[in-house]
């Protein structure tokens, strides 16, 4: 029977892994390379590793980190943060990656590593990461390097560009739900899912199964991704990595 990808979302800052709220105060969770191979033992459909930092800080990809982690994945692996050019793309493309997100690069103008990476490896290998978050006059609002900088876009134009230029699939965070656990925006999800025939994945708020499949049958997702519901447990949020491939059959 037919499941939509469900994708835990490790976010990488410098050697640890973090978890944030609203991209803000980040907590550590653990090693990269440990948490990679449990989930990897736990059978997870896909695997996204995004560097918070990267973008912010004006750096390149961890490389040597990035190969060592994939090298532990017997699952398809995303990583997304400071890609910048289509070298990079490559390098990461070869270290073990099966596609890469690029969020911050296009949003602020440079859609061209999206249209170089997508012509050579494929669409299905390049994924447009779009964070953002609600105006006052419920609009969205598209933000860069981790939500610390405006970009003045439009959502549904920026969506757009995004597939026009190459990208084969959408990564969709918002800003103000993530790491809450209280739930995906599901007019948000809406939005994008109308804007573009490419699979949306909705990430930013997950907190329980019922989450996962509202973001699916309510708002039109194709695949759902989540942090704080695969690493955390419990009302005090102790770190445990619990991803349970049964309890997903429903979605």
């Amino acid at each position: 029977m037919y499941r939509p990808r469900v994708i835990p979302c490790l976010l990488l800052r410098g050697f640890g892994l973090v978890k944030t709220r609203k991209f803000k105060d980040p907590v550590y969770v653990g090693d990269p390379v440990n948490a990679v191979r449990i989930f990897s033992e736990k059978e997870a459909d896909e695997l996204m590793l995004l560097d918070i930092d990267a973008s912010k800080e004006g750096r390149a990809p961890n490389f040597e980190l990035i190969e060592e982690i994939a090298g532990e994945c017997l699952m398809p692996i995303g990583y997304g943060g400071g890609i910048t050019e289509f070298d990079q793309v490559r390098r990461l493309i070869r270290s073990g990656v099966e596609k890469v997100v690029i969020n911050s690069a296009a949003a602020l103008g440079n859609m061209d590593v999206i249209t170089k990476a997508a012509g050579a490896f494929g669409s299905q290998a390049v994924v447009g990461g779009v964070d953002t978050r609600k105006t006052l006059l419920k609009g969205y609002r598209v933000m860069a390097k981790s939500a610390s900088e405006e970009t003045g876009l439009k959502l549904e134009n920026h969506l757009k560009a995004l597939v026009a230029a190459g990208a084969g699939e959408i990564l969709l965070n918002n800003i103000d739900t993530d790491g809450t656990m209280a739930g995906f925006d599901l007019s948000l999800v809406r939005r994008a899912a109308a804007a573009v025939e490419v699979p949306v994945v909705a990430c930013g708020g997950a907190g329980s199964i019922e989450h996962l499949s509202q973001a699916v049958r309510e708002g039109g997702a194709t695949a759902v991704s989540a942090g704080s519901l695969f690493v955390f447990h419990g009302k005090h949020r102790a770190v445990l990595i619990n991803y349970n491939p049964d309890e997903l059959a429903g979605i």
